[in-house]
């Protein structure tokens, strides 16, 4: 059909064919100007020199190769343009009618699996939100009983109870230091002053020696009446002997710049 039989409609219809043309083309200068740079690359990593095993200097070869091979064979082929008329417009609608279709298809057929697990998730969750109201109903009834059975102490009864609590502390303390005393008496008894000396140039002290009972009390009332400086100056009433025991089973501790001083260990901290 020549130019002049046409309606002003169809010499749109042409002028759109054209622009679409124009456009294609366009497109494939690009994607030769992208080839193009893709093969510059290509011959510049050739040049370089290579530090990896044979196996991988054969795999990068072949893999130019075949680049090679597929640019020559676009450079052979020439754009084909697609005629633009009615039937080839249909079919090319159809084709991305269908596979928008199949992609929506997926969407909903994800959505769906989405929502049935939502859906589990939320029966799961009423379920247990169910049985929680449960425990919580039950433990307001047991709070409620609870607080009826209540019985109210005056302060007189605990005023009472403490008071006979320390009397009871106090009757035992008293026991447990009469029994200390005693087998510290037994056992660790004051020295003989009747048995002479050997050595005649030694001088026996004039000094009144104390009992290891009354050595130990006199570090126990000054560890609680001073803690901040709970050190006994070592006087000449305190026989060696003991000291060097309380010293050398941990009981007491020497004072760390005054060798003259002690103190008793706080086990009570």
């Amino acid at each position: 059909v020549s130019q002049e039989d046409l309606d002003p409609d169809s010499t749109t219809d042409i002028e759109d064919v054209t622009d679409t043309k124009e456009e294609l083309i366009k497109k494939c200068e690009e994607m030769w100007k992208d080839m193009e740079e893709c093969q510059n690359k290509l011959s510049l990593v050739g040049t370089e020199t290579l530090t990896d095993s044979n196996a991988q200097l054969s795999l990068l070869i072949m893999q130019v190769k075949c680049l090679t091979a597929e640019l020559s064979q676009w450079q052979k082929e020439t754009p084909e343009i697609i005629p633009l008329n009615e039937e080839v417009l249909v079919t090319l609608g159809k084709e991305e009618f269908q596979k928008l279709r199949h992609d929506l298809e997926l969407v909903l057929s994800t959505i769906q699996s989405k929502n049935e697990k939502l859906k589990e998730d939320l029966e799961r969750e009423q379920q247990w939100l169910d049985e929680q109201q449960q425990v919580l109903e039950s433990l307001t009834v047991l709070h409620s009983e609870l607080k009826h059975q209540i019985v109210t102490v005056s302060e007189s009864r605990i005023f009472n109870e403490l008071k006979t609590k320390l009397h009871d502390t106090k009757e035992y303390k008293e026991k447990l230091l009469i029994t200390l005393s005693e087998f510290l008496e037994d056992h660790f008894p004051l020295p003989d002053r009747n048995v002479k000396k050997k050595k005649k140039n030694i001088q026996e002290s004039t000094a009144q020696l104390i009992t290891l009972h009354e050595i130990l009390e006199i570090l126990l009332n000054k560890l609680f009446d001073a803690p901040h400086d709970p050190y006994v100056k070592v006087s000449d009433s305190f026989w060696p002997p003991y000291v060097e025991l309380l010293l050398r089973n941990g009981i007491a501790l020497r004072h760390p710049e005054d060798p003259t001083r002690i103190r008793l260990e706080a086990f009570h901290q």
